[in-house]
């Protein structure tokens, strides 16, 4: 799975009209045994909290790209640029900063026992 030409495609078709409209991007950043990883920003537009916003990009990345139909589940990594606006300076300088919170998503019910 070439998981940079998938983040081109996702940008393209999707990230920038979250971008733009809504304050949030994301990328993938990670596939392994059926577990998708994604990267999310959120800036001062977007308004839901980590819970919805991370169910919403879960089913969004899952449904929009063919190489993620059959994930079993996603984790998302959420950096929040909305309580703490320097990490908006220091992604736009290339430096990664930590994460506010890790959230996981179960696509189907039933996996776990």
């Amino acid at each position: 799975m070439n998981i940079e030409e998938i983040n081109r495609k996702h940008f393209i078709e999707t990230d920038m009209y979250y971008r733009v409209g809504y304050g949030l991007s994301s990328k993938l950043i990670k596939f392994s045994n059926g577990i998708f990883s994604l990267e999310v920003v959120m800036s001062k537009k977007w308004s839901k909290d980590f819970n919805s916003t991370s169910q919403e990009l879960a089913y969004l990345w899952k449904n929009s790209h063919k190489e993620l139909k059959n994930s079993v589940g996603c984790k998302i990594f959420i950096i929040d640029a909305r309580t703490y606006q320097y990490k908006q300076a220091l992604i736009n300088r290339g430096v990664k900063p930590g994460y506010d919170a890790k959230k996981g998503i179960l696509f189907r019910k039933g996996y776990l026992n």
